[in-house]
């Protein structure tokens, strides 16, 4: 563990900033578009347009980070599910996983707290409240469904994208494009979680633990159930590598390339 750490430290900083950024560009969003008192809140007075745009601006993010030079070295998971459907898939030792998730879970909380401080009480207070992950109208029943499903969609277009010739260096334009669908047409369902860290990073400072369950189950059945349903369709082997985006120079700790002088 020791050496794993002191070899593989710079992708586990890349993956805890990874979704410190994408929790402050989701805190700073919402309370733009959701804080009452905000002038773009009160210009754009349609609950689904302002989700639409709010999904646009996390999508855009997601792909962001997944394409910027330290989502290419990492391999941008920012997510305890997608690291332990990796882990469940071979792809990644459990040594890295441990601190993948350790990681991805204090940058998320680091990227809330953040925005706490700049922001104060127009993030902390309702509606904005944290950017918080809850279950909606419908009940949990139905939040846990609708993170499971879409957690499940997530994770299977990751695998056929990421292991396609043709598609893989778009994995990144189409998490993006599904993210901007979930927070426009889910969230209400769910809140639009899809990532424990993520959830927990918002449900740390309110004490906001609704339903917590269902955040660190859901997604992390969802996306292995997509890994099992995956292998039905091809082999094993043909899950090349744990990263989203695999078109770079930079060295990768789960195949071995660009380490040591090996090039792949």
């Amino acid at each position: 563990m020791i050496n794993a750490l002191r070899q593989h430290w710079p992708e586990y900083f890349m993956e805890a900033a990874g979704l410190g950024i994408f929790m402050v560009s989701a805190g700073v969003f919402a309370t733009l578009l959701e804080y009452p008192q905000s002038p773009v809140h009160q210009v754009i007075s349609n609950p689904l347009f302002r989700r639409f745009l709010m999904g646009c601006a996390m999508g855009l993010t997601a792909a962001a980070i997944i394409y910027s030079p330290w989502g290419q070295q990492s391999g941008a998971h920012l997510n305890p599910a997608v690291t332990l459907t990796f882990l469940r898939l071979g792809k990644v030792a459990l040594r890295d996983a441990v601190f993948y998730i350790l990681a991805q879970f204090v940058g998320g909380v680091m990227g809330v707290l953040l925005v706490t401080l700049i922001m104060g009480d127009m993030f902390a207070k309702p509606p904005v409240l944290y950017v918080a992950t809850l279950p909606g109208r419908t009940g949990v029943a139905i939040a846990f469904c609708a993170e499971l499903i879409i957690s499940f969609g997530l994770m299977i277009m990751v695998l056929f994208t990421t292991n396609s010739k043709r598609l893989s260096r778009f994995t990144g334009g189409f998490a993006g494009i599904l993210l901007m669908a979930y927070i426009t047409f889910e969230a209400p369902l769910s809140g639009m979680s899809i990532n424990p860290a993520r959830t927990f990073a918002s449900a740390l400072p309110g004490g906001l633990w609704t339903a917590l369950w269902v955040y660190f189950t859901a997604p992390v059945l969802g996306m292995m159930a997509a890994s099992f349903v995956y292998q039905l369709i091809r082999r094993r082997a043909s899950v090349k590598c744990a990263k989203l985006n695999h078109h770079t120079t930079r060295r990768c700790i789960f195949c071995g390339y660009g380490m040591n002088g090996d090039s792949g």
